[in-house]
């Protein structure tokens, strides 16, 4: 690999159901503790809702933000800006020319509070009540929107959207916007906040929910023989990404290196995967492709699975296909089970999480996972943290979401 084509990690935010920041996340994921916790509405006895959990995030908004902010802004862009902050300040608040700087940061949904909230509006008070900053606030780039004009980022704000992958597929593209010369410094993530009576009855309506109200922090519970479903999830991650000459340049630590990115479409199915994991096997394989890397160099995957019957499965079977004896090498880790399922962020925080693997050699537990299930292929980390180990090392992110769409990211030590 080329300097020129080597991207680095070099900043770090986030705001989740474990922490308001990325250190407080990450220290609750390596020890093992839960988001999930019980809704407190009656969205549930009102609307006939079967789930009264979700995993909502632990420091609101209205904590972090100033009130202005918070009234032109949807949750999901209010997220991504905490995010967005704390990434920038941790890579050192880059001087970077606007026109040599990205942004990339993705939602699987956008703002339906918003449009909601919206339509509600119009149906009780009429049109000329409705907020004229509805349509910024509630559009899909909203978030991408005010990060880059936050940071005067010129070289292009892009929003990727492909369901659950999006924030990972944002890291995706700010990887090859540095590459191919767009960029310099690119700021990229994923957000989401649909923590909401319409998106948690629909996807009730769907089955993919778990229904373990009287127990939400064990609900998440990924290749458990007895798991029920996903835990839905909200919040945001963002990573600051450069290319790294520029980080040397400017004398930046670096985290990790994005090294490889694999995508793939199933063409099988609007919500189901390819049962033969054909997908996901080919973007895994160009990731690694792409990084110069072979199966023999994976030591960690931060797996996607959500706690469903099916995908988790199929997923083990899929790293199975493609790294062969050398899975029995690899230690699975299923943060999901500890931060439910942030939708269009998952796959950000997920790399957030793969990357501070690969920096702290530690792979993160799973929890709940009391029954794992025979046909599980790969070795899961359980309980707690497990060593990665030294020298030249690869990790895999993947994240895959409703329509088909298969995003795998390969990270590297710095």
């Amino acid at each position: 690999m080329t300097a020129a084509r080597d991207v680095v990690v070099t900043g770090l935010g986030a705001t989740t159901p474990l922490g308001g920041d990325a250190p407080t996340t990450w220290a609750a994921a390596l020890a093992g503790e839960s988001g999930a916790r019980t809704l407190e509405n009656d969205w549930a006895e009102k609307y006939g809702i079967p789930i009264t959990f979700a995993a909502t995030i632990k420091v609101k908004p209205e904590d972090v933000l100033p009130r202005p902010e918070l009234k032109r802004m949807d949750p999901s862009t209010q997220y991504a800006m905490i995010a967005a902050r704390e990434a920038w300040q941790d890579a050192g608040a880059p001087e970077v020319d606007g026109e040599r700087l990205g942004a990339v940061v993705s939602s699987g949904i956008g703002g339906i509070w918003t449009t909601l909230d919206g339509w509600d509006l119009l149906r009780e008070r009429g049109a000329r009540r409705m907020l004229p900053m509805t349509v910024p606030m509630l559009m899909p780039n909203s978030p991408v929107a005010y990060v880059s004009l936050e940071l005067g980022a010129q070289a292009g704000a892009h929003a990727l959207v492909s369901a659950c992958a999006s924030g990972a597929e944002a890291i995706g593209y700010a990887v090859d916007m540095i590459r191919n010369g767009r960029a310099d410094v690119v700021v990229a993530g994923g957000t989401e906040a649909t923590i909401h009576p319409m998106p948690i009855a629909a996807f009730a309506a769907s089955r993919t929910l778990s229904l373990r109200n009287d127990d939400p922090q064990a609900a998440s519970r990924p290749y458990d023989v007895d798991r029920d479903g996903f835990v839905i999830g909200e919040g945001a991650a963002v990573l600051v990404l450069e290319s790294a000459e520029h980080a040397a340049a400017r004398g930046a630590s670096v985290y990790a290196r994005i090294s490889g990115v694999g995508l793939s479409a199933d063409a099988y199915h609007i919500t189901s995967p390819d049962p033969d994991g054909r997908g996901q096997v080919a973007a895994m394989r160009r990731a690694l492709e792409d990084a110069g890397a072979t199966g023999a160099d994976v030591v960690h995957v931060n797996a996607h699975a959500t706690s469903t019957k099916v995908g988790d499965l199929t997923e083990t079977r899929s790293i199975r296909t493609l790294l062969g004896a050398d899975a029995d090498h690899v230690q699975l880790s299923a943060t999901k089970s500890m931060t439910g399922h942030l939708l269009g962020g998952a796959g950000a925080l997920e790399t957030l999480f793969t990357v501070k693997a690969v920096s702290e050699r530690l792979a993160p537990p799973t929890i709940n996972v009391d029954n794992p299930d025979p046909e599980l292929q790969v070795p899961l980390v359980r309980s707690a943290p497990e060593k990665l180990p030294g020298g030249d090392v690869v990790a895999i992110n993947n994240s895959f979401g409703f329509g088909g769409h298969n995003v795998a990211l390969a990270i590297t030590n710095a």
